[in-house]
């Protein structure tokens, strides 16, 4: 009885007040809150309180009720420990279904850039043998670049760059050489085979190397300069072989890979000197724009007004389809823009190195597949050069990961 009297008395006694020192949480000292909240705060936590505790009849029952709500607790405790482990599993399963996708998103673009440049150096080559003029071909393939450009910047569909005056002038070498390499390639395309253009292509490592020594004072590596010994030999073996060779393709490509790759090392160049830069897409875009302004006066001193219609006529008259002649021009220069800015995507996405190893595969895409369109004749001495060339510039790719072994003091 005297315990039923504990249980029903409203007074504090010694064996519901806690002891001194003891945890003092909630949770786990039931006792506290009957002292210290209103009665019916406990029920809750447990179910059931002070006042209502005579509904149970004794003290044994009225224990078990707590005991009971102790086991309802721990039961709620387990659940979120439960769910608490399966949160991690969840965070896995989005981070690896994020990661397929940018890694489909990146194979993707890596498709469009191999297809784009397929068919622009496709149709430009069948423009160039039917309408000879370098210069037009290249400025009409920035004015399409231009309007396009124009197009993404007039509906937002990608930030409009800030530019001053400085920032200009600063671009404007960048401009230049972007504008002599496009042009040498149409004139090296017009000359030789496709195929053989691009071997030439190969030694922009060579070229690289060359001129970063010489402006950014960067010094090579053994193992990069080793690599560009199969570069200059297969594409000398290859050279010397080519049915289509003559100096004026051969030199052309070979002054546009100085040209390309000055530019790149002004634009890193461009990218260290100046706080506030322009991303690798906008810098890509403003150049094209200036490229297009320069190259149009260019065109015309040298070429004359060769898209004037009585021109055209007069092409038609010597068995040319004119409709076929401007729809690949203007696939051309679709496709040379959109490869080129596929490409600078790319360029954010992966490393400079995946980059280049990315483009030495592109380039035996090309040849192989401008070898089979436009059924050139290939020897086998010829075919050896090329591939040689080809791994010198994917073993050049691998051996920039190489970094050099920095000295200890």
């Amino acid at each position: 009885m005297q315990s039923s009297a504990l249980a029903f008395s409203p007074i504090p006694t010694p064996f519901l007040v806690p002891f001194k020192n003891r945890n003092t949480n909630p949770l786990f000292c039931p006792t506290l809150l009957s002292h210290c909240l209103k009665p019916l705060d406990l029920s809750l936590f447990y179910g059931v309180s002070c006042q209502n505790a005579s509904h149970f009849g004794s003290s044994s029952r009225f224990n078990k009720r707590i005991s009971y709500s102790f086991v309802c607790l721990n039961q709620r405790f387990d659940d979120l420990k439960v769910r608490a482990a399966s949160a991690p599993d969840n965070i896995d399963e989005a981070s690896k279904s994020s990661a397929l996708a940018r890694t489909l998103q990146l194979g993707g673009l890596f498709g469009l850039w191999y297809l784009l440049n397929i068919y622009f150096n496709i149709f430009n080559k069948q423009v160039l043998k039917v309408y000879p003029y370098p210069t037009t071909v290249t400025a009409f393939h920035l004015g399409c670049g231009t309007v396009m450009i124009i197009l993404m910047w007039t509906f937002n569909l990608y930030p409009r760059p800030k530019l001053t005056r400085s920032r200009l002038a600063a671009i404007l070498p960048l401009a230049v050489a972007h504008t002599l390499g496009n042009l040498l390639t149409n004139v090296s395309l017009g000359n030789v085979n496709v195929s053989f253009t691009h071997t030439i292509k190969a030694m922009e490592p060579f070229f690289t190397v060359l001129l970063a020594a010489l402006f950014l004072s960067e010094r090579p590596t053994l193992w990069v300069v080793f690599s560009l010994v199969p570069i200059v030999g297969g594409v000398a073996l290859a050279s010397f072989t080519e049915v289509s060779f003559n100096w004026i393709g051969f030199i052309s490509a070979m002054a546009s890979n100085v040209t390309n790759q000055s530019r790149n090392v002004l634009s890193k160049k461009f990218m260290v000197s100046t706080e506030d830069t322009l991303d690798n897409i906008n810098l890509f875009s403003v150049i094209t724009v200036i490229s297009f302004i320069l190259l149009v006066p260019a065109a015309i001193f040298k070429e004359g007004l060769k898209f004037t219609p009585s021109y055209l006529r007069s092409i038609a008259s010597q068995g040319s389809n004119i409709r076929e002649l401007c729809v690949r021009s203007l696939l051309a220069g679709i496709c040379l823009h959109g490869y080129q800015q596929v490409s600078y995507m790319i360029l954010q996405k992966v490393s400079p190195v995946t980059h280049s190893v990315a483009n030495c595969v592109k380039r035996v895409v090309v040849i192989v597949s401008s070898v089979i369109f436009f059924q050139t004749a290939v020897s086998p001495i010829n075919s050896l050069g090329t591939a040689v060339a080809l791994a010198g510039v994917f073993l050049y790719s691998r051996t920039k990961r190489i970094k050099p072994k920095q000295k200890t003091t």
